[in-house]
Protein backbone atom coordinates (compact mmCIF):
# COMPACT_ATOMS: atom_id res chain seq x y z
CA UNK A 1 0.00 0.00 0.00
CA UNK A 2 1.01 3.60 -0.50
CA UNK A 3 1.46 5.95 2.43
CA UNK A 4 -1.88 7.58 1.75
CA UNK A 5 -3.69 4.23 1.50
CA UNK A 6 -2.34 3.19 4.90
CA UNK A 7 -3.33 6.51 6.45
CA UNK A 8 -6.83 6.16 5.00
CA UNK A 9 -7.03 2.64 6.48
CA UNK A 10 -6.23 4.07 9.91
CA UNK A 11 -8.69 6.92 9.48
CA UNK A 12 -11.46 4.42 8.80
CA UNK A 13 -10.69 1.63 11.24
CA UNK A 14 -8.32 2.80 14.02
CA UNK A 15 -9.45 5.00 16.93
CA UNK A 16 -7.78 8.39 16.59
CA UNK A 17 -6.38 8.64 20.12
CA UNK A 18 -2.84 9.38 18.89
CA UNK A 19 -1.54 12.44 17.06
CA UNK A 20 0.27 10.52 14.35
CA UNK A 21 3.07 11.68 12.13
CA UNK A 22 2.29 11.38 8.39
CA UNK A 23 4.84 8.60 7.90
CA UNK A 24 4.31 4.87 7.42
CA UNK A 25 7.28 3.02 8.91
CA UNK A 26 8.04 -0.25 7.16
CA UNK A 27 11.44 -1.21 8.58
CA UNK A 28 13.74 -0.54 11.52
CA UNK A 29 17.39 -1.50 11.60
CA UNK A 30 19.87 -0.41 14.24
CA UNK A 31 19.58 3.36 14.68
CA UNK A 32 17.50 3.91 11.55
CA UNK A 33 13.88 3.79 10.45
CA UNK A 34 12.69 3.47 6.85
CA UNK A 35 9.30 4.66 5.67
CA UNK A 36 7.08 3.56 2.81
CA UNK A 37 8.38 6.40 0.63
CA UNK A 38 11.99 5.15 0.96
CA UNK A 39 13.06 7.86 3.41
CA UNK A 40 15.78 6.96 5.92
CA UNK A 41 15.39 8.43 9.41
CA UNK A 42 18.06 8.59 12.11
CA UNK A 43 16.14 7.59 15.23
CA UNK A 44 17.32 9.32 18.41
CA UNK A 45 14.09 8.49 20.27
CA UNK A 46 13.54 4.87 19.24
CA UNK A 47 10.03 3.60 19.88
CA UNK A 48 9.49 6.05 22.75
CA UNK A 49 12.76 4.80 24.29
CA UNK A 50 11.77 1.15 23.85
CA UNK A 51 14.38 0.06 21.29
CA UNK A 52 17.34 0.94 23.50
CA UNK A 53 19.62 -1.60 21.80
CA UNK A 54 18.45 -0.52 18.36
CA UNK A 55 15.67 -1.67 16.09
CA UNK A 56 15.56 -5.41 15.37
CA UNK A 57 18.75 -6.28 17.21
CA UNK A 58 19.99 -9.58 15.68
CA UNK A 59 20.27 -11.30 19.07
CA UNK A 60 16.66 -10.43 19.96
CA UNK A 61 15.38 -11.43 16.51
CA UNK A 62 17.17 -14.80 16.73
CA UNK A 63 15.80 -15.44 20.22
CA UNK A 64 12.27 -14.64 19.08
CA UNK A 65 12.52 -16.92 16.05
CA UNK A 66 13.80 -19.81 18.16
CA UNK A 67 11.20 -19.35 20.90
CA UNK A 68 8.34 -18.90 18.44
CA UNK A 69 9.10 -22.33 17.02
CA UNK A 70 8.93 -23.96 20.45
CA UNK A 71 6.34 -22.26 22.67
CA UNK A 72 4.66 -18.88 22.39
CA UNK A 73 2.49 -18.83 25.51
CA UNK A 74 1.60 -20.92 28.49
CA UNK A 75 -0.57 -19.84 31.41
CA UNK A 76 1.06 -18.93 34.69
CA UNK A 77 -0.21 -22.04 36.48
CA UNK A 78 2.79 -23.72 34.83
CA UNK A 79 6.50 -22.96 35.07
CA UNK A 80 8.49 -21.85 32.03
CA UNK A 81 12.25 -21.60 31.64
CA UNK A 82 12.40 -18.15 29.90
CA UNK A 83 10.48 -16.45 32.73
CA UNK A 84 12.64 -17.97 35.44
CA UNK A 85 15.84 -17.14 33.57
CA UNK A 86 14.82 -13.51 32.98
CA UNK A 87 13.85 -13.06 36.64
CA UNK A 88 17.25 -14.39 37.70
CA UNK A 89 19.16 -12.09 35.34
CA UNK A 90 17.22 -9.03 36.49
CA UNK A 91 17.54 -9.88 40.18
CA UNK A 92 21.30 -10.32 39.90
CA UNK A 93 21.65 -6.90 38.27
CA UNK A 94 19.49 -5.12 40.84
CA UNK A 95 19.08 -5.71 44.58
CA UNK A 96 18.40 -9.44 44.59
CA UNK A 97 14.62 -9.07 44.50
CA UNK A 98 11.85 -11.21 43.06
CA UNK A 99 9.93 -10.38 39.88
CA UNK A 100 6.32 -10.18 38.75
CA UNK A 101 5.90 -9.92 34.97
CA UNK A 102 3.22 -8.04 33.04
CA UNK A 103 2.95 -6.28 29.68
CA UNK A 104 3.69 -2.58 30.17
CA UNK A 105 5.05 0.08 32.49
CA UNK A 106 1.57 1.13 33.58
CA UNK A 107 0.76 -2.45 34.56
CA UNK A 108 4.03 -2.73 36.47
CA UNK A 109 3.21 0.44 38.38
CA UNK A 110 -0.32 -0.81 39.11
CA UNK A 111 1.20 -3.98 40.56
CA UNK A 112 3.61 -1.93 42.66
CA UNK A 113 0.82 0.22 44.12
CA UNK A 114 -1.26 -2.84 44.97
CA UNK A 115 1.71 -4.61 46.54
CA UNK A 116 2.47 -1.56 48.68
CA UNK A 117 -1.09 -1.64 50.03
CA UNK A 118 -0.91 -5.38 50.65
CA UNK A 119 2.41 -5.15 52.46
CA UNK A 120 1.58 -2.27 54.79
CA UNK A 121 -0.99 -2.03 57.56
CA UNK A 122 -4.67 -1.52 56.72
CA UNK A 123 -4.81 2.13 57.76
CA UNK A 124 -2.12 3.00 55.22
CA UNK A 125 -3.87 3.96 51.99
CA UNK A 126 -2.11 7.10 50.78
CA UNK A 127 0.55 7.42 48.09
CA UNK A 128 2.95 10.32 47.67
CA UNK A 129 4.10 11.13 44.13
CA UNK A 130 6.01 14.05 42.63
CA UNK A 131 4.77 16.93 40.53
CA UNK A 132 5.85 16.49 36.91
CA UNK A 133 5.76 12.71 37.19
CA UNK A 134 4.36 10.23 34.70
CA UNK A 135 3.40 6.72 35.81
CA UNK A 136 0.88 5.48 33.23
CA UNK A 137 -2.62 5.74 31.79
CA UNK A 138 -4.67 3.34 33.94
CA UNK A 139 -6.91 4.93 36.56
CA UNK A 140 -4.49 4.37 39.43
CA UNK A 141 -1.37 5.31 37.49
CA UNK A 142 -2.88 8.37 35.85
CA UNK A 143 -3.92 9.46 39.33
CA UNK A 144 -0.35 8.87 40.48
CA UNK A 145 0.80 11.04 37.57
CA UNK A 146 0.96 14.50 39.11
CA UNK A 147 0.29 16.49 35.93
CA UNK A 148 -3.20 18.03 35.66
CA UNK A 149 -3.27 17.79 31.84
CA UNK A 150 -3.46 13.99 32.10
CA UNK A 151 -6.41 14.22 34.52
CA UNK A 152 -8.71 16.20 32.26
CA UNK A 153 -11.90 14.30 31.48
CA UNK A 154 -11.35 11.66 34.17
CA UNK A 155 -12.28 13.49 37.37
CA UNK A 156 -12.87 12.50 40.08
CA UNK A 157 -9.70 10.46 40.31
CA UNK A 158 -8.92 7.79 42.89
CA UNK A 159 -8.60 9.04 46.46
CA UNK A 160 -5.44 8.82 48.53
CA UNK A 161 -2.82 10.36 46.25
CA UNK A 162 -0.78 13.30 47.52
CA UNK A 163 1.45 15.39 45.23
CA UNK A 164 4.63 17.17 46.29
CA UNK A 165 7.22 19.18 44.32
CA UNK A 166 10.03 17.06 42.87
CA UNK A 167 13.32 17.23 44.81
CA UNK A 168 11.68 19.18 47.66
CA UNK A 169 12.61 17.37 50.88
CA UNK A 170 10.74 19.81 53.16
CA UNK A 171 7.50 19.30 51.20
CA UNK A 172 8.02 15.54 51.30
CA UNK A 173 8.48 15.54 55.06
CA UNK A 174 5.41 17.73 55.48
CA UNK A 175 3.26 15.38 53.40
CA UNK A 176 4.28 12.24 55.26
CA UNK A 177 1.94 10.68 57.80
CA UNK A 178 1.18 7.30 59.32
CA UNK A 179 -1.43 6.82 56.55
CA UNK A 180 1.18 6.75 53.75
CA UNK A 181 1.60 3.30 52.21
CA UNK A 182 4.28 4.27 49.70
CA UNK A 183 6.19 6.95 47.86
CA UNK A 184 6.51 6.47 44.10
CA UNK A 185 9.00 8.56 42.12
CA UNK A 186 11.13 8.38 39.00
CA UNK A 187 14.91 8.68 39.51
CA UNK A 188 14.81 10.84 36.38
CA UNK A 189 11.46 12.23 35.28
CA UNK A 190 11.00 11.38 31.61
CA UNK A 191 7.74 12.89 30.39
CA UNK A 192 8.17 15.63 32.98
CA UNK A 193 11.23 16.98 31.17
CA UNK A 194 14.34 14.91 32.08
CA UNK A 195 14.43 16.19 35.64
CA UNK A 196 17.12 14.38 37.64
CA UNK A 197 16.51 13.52 41.28
CA UNK A 198 19.13 14.52 43.80
CA UNK A 199 20.78 11.84 45.92
CA UNK A 200 19.64 13.73 49.02
CA UNK A 201 16.01 13.62 47.87
CA UNK A 202 15.97 9.88 47.19
CA UNK A 203 17.81 9.19 50.44
CA UNK A 204 15.24 11.29 52.30
CA UNK A 205 12.47 9.15 50.78
CA UNK A 206 14.28 6.02 51.97
CA UNK A 207 14.67 7.44 55.49
CA UNK A 208 11.04 8.55 55.78
CA UNK A 209 9.71 5.25 54.45
CA UNK A 210 11.80 3.38 57.01
CA UNK A 211 10.66 5.65 59.83
CA UNK A 212 6.96 5.45 58.92
CA UNK A 213 6.72 1.84 57.74
CA UNK A 214 6.03 2.82 54.12
CA UNK A 215 7.30 1.32 50.88
CA UNK A 216 9.74 3.09 48.54
CA UNK A 217 8.79 2.53 44.87
CA UNK A 218 11.03 3.72 42.07
CA UNK A 219 9.48 3.92 38.62
CA UNK A 220 12.35 2.74 36.39
CA UNK A 221 10.22 2.30 33.27
CA UNK A 222 12.42 4.74 31.32
CA UNK A 223 15.58 4.72 33.43
CA UNK A 224 15.92 0.95 33.67
CA UNK A 225 17.88 -1.50 31.50
CA UNK A 226 21.07 0.49 31.08
CA UNK A 227 19.97 3.75 29.55
CA UNK A 228 21.68 5.83 32.24
CA UNK A 229 24.91 3.84 32.07
CA UNK A 230 23.93 1.58 34.96
CA UNK A 231 21.39 -1.22 34.91
CA UNK A 232 18.95 0.87 36.93
CA UNK A 233 18.76 4.57 37.67
CA UNK A 234 18.69 4.14 41.45
CA UNK A 235 22.23 2.76 41.29
CA UNK A 236 23.54 6.31 40.74
CA UNK A 237 22.20 7.54 44.08
CA UNK A 238 23.45 5.28 46.90
CA UNK A 239 19.95 4.15 47.82
CA UNK A 240 18.07 0.84 47.59
CA UNK A 241 14.28 0.89 47.08
CA UNK A 242 11.75 -1.74 48.14
CA UNK A 243 10.20 -1.98 44.67
CA UNK A 244 11.27 -1.00 41.16
CA UNK A 245 9.20 -1.15 38.00
CA UNK A 246 10.46 -1.51 34.45
CA UNK A 247 9.25 -1.92 30.86
CA UNK A 248 10.29 0.10 27.76
CA UNK A 249 13.73 -1.31 26.87
CA UNK A 250 13.24 -4.61 28.69
CA UNK A 251 11.94 -6.55 25.66
CA UNK A 252 13.95 -4.90 22.90
CA UNK A 253 10.70 -3.98 21.14
CA UNK A 254 8.47 -6.76 22.50
CA UNK A 255 5.76 -5.77 24.98
CA UNK A 256 6.80 -6.65 28.52
CA UNK A 257 6.78 -5.03 31.94
CA UNK A 258 8.09 -6.14 35.30
CA UNK A 259 7.93 -5.26 38.96
CA UNK A 260 10.76 -6.30 41.25
CA UNK A 261 10.40 -6.28 45.03
CA UNK A 262 12.66 -7.21 47.88
CA UNK A 263 12.08 -10.73 49.14
CA UNK A 264 10.35 -9.42 52.28
CA UNK A 265 7.93 -7.18 50.35
CA UNK A 266 7.37 -9.70 47.55
CA UNK A 267 6.12 -12.25 50.10
CA UNK A 268 2.92 -10.20 50.48
CA UNK A 269 1.84 -10.85 46.89
CA UNK A 270 0.15 -14.21 47.36
CA UNK A 271 -2.01 -16.22 44.90
CA UNK A 272 -5.30 -14.52 44.07
CA UNK A 273 -4.14 -10.96 44.82
CA UNK A 274 -2.80 -9.99 41.40
CA UNK A 275 -2.19 -11.59 38.00
CA UNK A 276 -1.65 -11.01 34.29
CA UNK A 277 -2.71 -13.51 31.62
CA UNK A 278 0.05 -12.62 29.19
CA UNK A 279 2.55 -11.49 31.81
CA UNK A 280 5.83 -13.35 31.59
CA UNK A 281 4.91 -15.19 28.39
CA UNK A 282 7.69 -17.23 26.81
CA UNK A 283 8.18 -14.99 23.77
CA UNK A 284 8.54 -11.74 25.72
CA UNK A 285 10.82 -13.29 28.33
CA UNK A 286 13.07 -14.84 25.69
CA UNK A 287 13.41 -11.35 24.20
CA UNK A 288 14.25 -9.92 27.65
CA UNK A 289 17.00 -12.48 28.19
CA UNK A 290 18.45 -11.62 24.77
CA UNK A 291 18.40 -7.88 25.60
CA UNK A 292 20.44 -8.41 28.76
CA UNK A 293 22.91 -10.67 26.96
CA UNK A 294 23.30 -8.14 24.14
CA UNK A 295 23.93 -5.26 26.55
CA UNK A 296 26.68 -7.22 28.27
CA UNK A 297 28.27 -8.80 25.20
CA UNK A 298 28.42 -5.47 23.36
CA UNK A 299 29.54 -3.50 26.47
CA UNK A 300 26.63 -1.11 26.03
CA UNK A 301 26.60 0.22 29.59
CA UNK A 302 30.04 1.70 28.98
CA UNK A 303 28.90 3.04 25.62
CA UNK A 304 25.90 4.72 27.26
CA UNK A 305 28.20 6.56 29.66
CA UNK A 306 30.74 7.63 27.04
CA UNK A 307 28.18 8.50 24.37
CA UNK A 308 26.08 10.40 26.90
CA UNK A 309 29.03 12.64 27.75
CA UNK A 310 29.73 13.14 24.06
CA UNK A 311 26.14 14.18 23.30
CA UNK A 312 26.00 16.58 26.23
CA UNK A 313 29.27 18.19 25.15
CA UNK A 314 27.93 18.64 21.61
CA UNK A 315 24.65 20.08 22.89
CA UNK A 316 26.50 22.48 25.21
CA UNK A 317 28.38 23.73 22.15
CA UNK A 318 25.05 24.28 20.39
CA UNK A 319 23.84 26.19 23.44
CA UNK A 320 26.63 28.73 22.92
CA UNK A 321 25.45 29.20 19.36
CA UNK A 322 21.65 29.24 19.78
CA UNK A 323 19.98 31.37 22.44
CA UNK A 324 16.82 29.24 22.32
CA UNK A 325 18.74 26.57 24.28
CA UNK A 326 18.59 27.39 27.97
CA UNK A 327 20.24 24.30 29.47
CA UNK A 328 21.18 20.67 28.92
CA UNK A 329 20.61 17.98 31.55
CA UNK A 330 20.41 14.26 32.08
CA UNK A 331 22.42 11.12 32.81
CA UNK A 332 23.82 8.70 30.24
CA UNK A 333 21.58 8.45 27.20
CA UNK A 334 18.60 10.15 28.85
CA UNK A 335 19.16 13.78 27.89
CA UNK A 336 16.91 16.83 27.87
CA UNK A 337 17.49 20.14 26.13
CA UNK A 338 15.57 22.90 27.88
CA UNK A 339 14.36 25.50 25.40
CA UNK A 340 13.17 29.04 26.03
CA UNK A 341 10.14 28.49 23.76
CA UNK A 342 8.04 25.54 22.49
CA UNK A 343 9.89 22.83 20.60
CA UNK A 344 7.24 21.05 18.52
CA UNK A 345 8.11 22.89 15.31
CA UNK A 346 11.79 22.07 15.83
CA UNK A 347 10.96 18.36 16.18
CA UNK A 348 8.82 18.45 13.02
CA UNK A 349 11.53 20.18 11.00
CA UNK A 350 14.16 17.73 12.24
CA UNK A 351 11.99 14.86 11.02
CA UNK A 352 11.72 16.50 7.60
CA UNK A 353 15.53 16.46 7.49
CA UNK A 354 15.73 12.81 8.58
CA UNK A 355 16.10 13.04 12.37
CA UNK A 356 13.67 11.68 14.94
CA UNK A 357 13.73 13.35 18.37
CA UNK A 358 10.94 14.22 20.79
CA UNK A 359 9.59 17.24 22.64
CA UNK A 360 8.06 16.79 26.07
CA UNK A 361 6.59 19.22 28.57
CA UNK A 362 6.25 21.70 25.66
CA UNK A 363 9.81 23.07 25.86
CA UNK A 364 12.17 20.11 26.43
CA UNK A 365 13.77 18.27 23.53
CA UNK A 366 14.50 14.66 24.41
CA UNK A 367 17.50 12.75 23.11
CA UNK A 368 17.28 9.07 24.09
CA UNK A 369 19.31 7.34 21.37
CA UNK A 370 19.92 3.60 21.15
CA UNK A 371 22.82 2.39 23.25
CA UNK A 372 24.42 1.05 20.06
CA UNK A 373 24.70 4.52 18.49
CA UNK A 374 28.08 5.79 17.29
CA UNK A 375 29.72 9.19 17.60
CA UNK A 376 29.34 9.72 13.85
CA UNK A 377 25.58 9.17 14.16
CA UNK A 378 25.44 11.62 17.04
CA UNK A 379 27.37 14.12 14.93
CA UNK A 380 24.81 13.67 12.16
CA UNK A 381 21.95 14.28 14.62
CA UNK A 382 23.59 17.40 16.07
CA UNK A 383 24.26 18.77 12.57
CA UNK A 384 20.59 18.38 11.64
CA UNK A 385 19.43 20.05 14.85
CA UNK A 386 21.95 22.85 14.29
CA UNK A 387 20.64 23.44 10.77
CA UNK A 388 17.03 23.56 11.99
CA UNK A 389 17.87 26.01 14.78
CA UNK A 390 19.80 28.10 12.25
CA UNK A 391 16.76 28.19 9.98
CA UNK A 392 18.58 26.61 7.07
Amino acid sequence: MTTQETIELFDKYVIANYSRLPRVIVKGQGCYLYDADSNKILDMFPGWAVSAIGHCHPKVVDALRKQAGELLHIDNTFYSEPQGELAKLLSERAFGGKCFFCNSGAEANEAALKLARLHTSQEKYKFITAEGSFHGRTFATVTATAQPKYHEGFLPLLPGFVYVPFNDIAALESAFSDEVAAVMVEPIQGEGGINVATAEYLQAIRRLCDEKGAVMILDEVQTGMGRTGKWFGYQHFDVVPDIITMAKALGGGVAIGAMMATEEVAASLVPGKHASTFGGNCLACAAGVAVIEAIEEDNLLKNAVELGRYIKDKLEQLKLKHSIIDSVRGIGLMIGVQLTSPGKEIVDKCLEKGLRINCTNDTVLRFMPPMIATKSQIDQAIDILDSVLSGS
